[in-house]
């Protein structure tokens, strides 16, 4: 049934002075025929607000008052059905995960709706030239792209859908119409890399101020690849060969556009053993969610924060869990946390056994694993009140994605278990209060 189904409506609102209720179906606004939450949202901007609404048999129209402030309304199903990815990737991450795991980690999306909304990567395969002259009409911008390659033959190859062949003509149009573009590209040694890469981030340069920026980062590879293209992994060499690579691309981009344009994902700069950019370098980090810059963020935020830690604080023994890649970023935050006088905080990098050794990043950390490794300690002795574990790795706040529950491990070693998404709360989970100022030197 096309429409929005309404889910509730806001007291005080202007659906709701305008009579509105859940179950009722928004069918069009301004006369114009609703699709999804965007048109929604698009027609009241542009059209008068009046609203075509079907309850139950009867069909009728509500004229929303301007002065009552914003509509009011949340929805069932916002954008109706998502759409499915048609790809076959060489280096698909949702084909590399064990069996079992909940249904909704399974489901490949590739729905430039959502990339608008919600900052989703796409592909745009599945995009006609009627969808493509939406996201101009309607100003989706930015958009979120999957790139790879900007060679077709390779990147239909890459992607096992021929029609991956078309990037650099949607790339153009959506260009010429106005869009902004964040891309990315993963990278799989041996086959988007080297001069492949090199004319893929000159492409897209070609695209400036479109396309906004660049980023690259590393194929991520499990223990569950049986039956797969035999990829390789990005090693320490090629990564600190890839960065020299960035630097020199962003010099030239930075004197021609103004803009380094490219940027290097975190775990190359950790996995090559070299220090994150500074700040500014990173151009506002508009690819902090794809892991270009969280390093750098955390240290800054890392530094404000120990700039206020008091000399003492109420006694508290903690384990500070993280991935093996971030064990070595946190080493030092550890270490300052425990010159305050009452805390005792040990690091925990936890080996990711459930999709392989191979997957460092603390954002794929399971439950199962964690207590594996808070077993190993407690086997040790270390008897700890309070467990922190990384917010990224957690859905909803509170389940893994095996469907370990923090509550769970709570009940299982006798302690609290909170999340921390940064230092401010990190500090707030060991129940520091921050001074004003700093009383000492760092």
């Amino acid at each position: 049934m096309s429409g929005l189904e309404i889910k509730a409506v806001e007291p005080g609102s202007a659906a709701f002075a305008a009579g509105l209720a859940a179950g009722d179906r928004i069918t069009a606004v301004g006369g114009r025929p609703v699709r999804d939450i965007i048109d929604y949202y698009f027609y009241l901007a542009v059209a008068e607000p009046e609203l075509t609404v079907r309850r139950g048999e009867r069909e009728f129209s509500v004229r929303l008052a301007a002065e009552a402030g914003r509509p009011g309304l949340s929805f069932v199903s916002p954008f109706g059905r998502i759409r499915r990815c048609t790809n076959r990737c060489l280096f698909c991450f949702v084909d590399q995960q064990p069996p079992g795991l909940r249904p909704s980690l399974c489901f490949k999306d590739d729905d430039y709706r959502l990339s608008f909304w919600e900052g989703n990567f796409v592909t745009l395969t599945n995009c006609t030239r009627r969808d493509l002259k939406r996201i101009v009409a309607q100003r989706l911008s930015p958009l979120y792209v999957s790139v790879h390659t900007t060679n077709p033959e390779l990147r239909a190859r890459l992607m096992g859908n021929p029609r991956a062949a078309e990037i650099k003509t949607q790339l153009a149009a959506l260009a010429a119409g106005g869009i902004t573009l964040h891309t990315q590209v993963v990278l799989c040694p041996g086959l988007n890399d080297g001069a492949e890469l090199e004319r893929t981030v000159r492409d897209l340069a070609s695209l400036f101020p479109a396309v906004r920026s660049v980023a690259v980062v590393p194929v991520g590879l499990t223990a569950h690849r049986a039956g797969l293209y035999p990829l390789r992994p990005v090693t320490p060499a090629a990564a600190a060969a890839l960065i020299e690579d960035v630097t020199a691309w962003q010099r030239e981009f930075r004197r021609r556009y103004g803009s380094r344009l490219v940027f290097a994902a975190d775990e190359f700069y950790l996995l090559a053993g070299k220090a994150v950019p500074a700040t500014k370098e990173y151009e506002g980090f508009p690819q902090l969610e794809n892991g270009v810059g969280l390093v750098r963020r955390f240290r800054d935020a890392w530094k404000r924060v120990a700039q206020r830690l008091p000399e003492t604080t109420t006694p508290c023994r903690a384990v500070l869990v993280t991935g093996t890649l971030a064990a070595p970023v946190l080493r030092p935050v550890v270490a300052r946390l425990n010159a305050v006088a009452g805390l005792e905080v040990t690091l925990l990098p936890v080996v990711n056994r459930f999709f392989g050794t191979s997957v460092t990043v603390a954002g794929l950390l399971t439950g199962r694993d964690i207590c594996a490794a808070l077993a190993a300690l407690f086997r040790e002795g270390l008897r700890p009140e309070l467990v922190v574990v990384p917010a990224a790795a957690l859905r909803d706040g509170r389940l893994f994605l095996d469907d370990t529950t923090c509550a769970a491990v709570a009940e299982q070693f006798g302690c609290r278990v909170v999340a921390a998404a940064g230092p401010r709360e990190l500090v707030a989970a060991l129940g520091v209060k921050l001074t004003r100022r700093s009383f000492r030197k760092e």
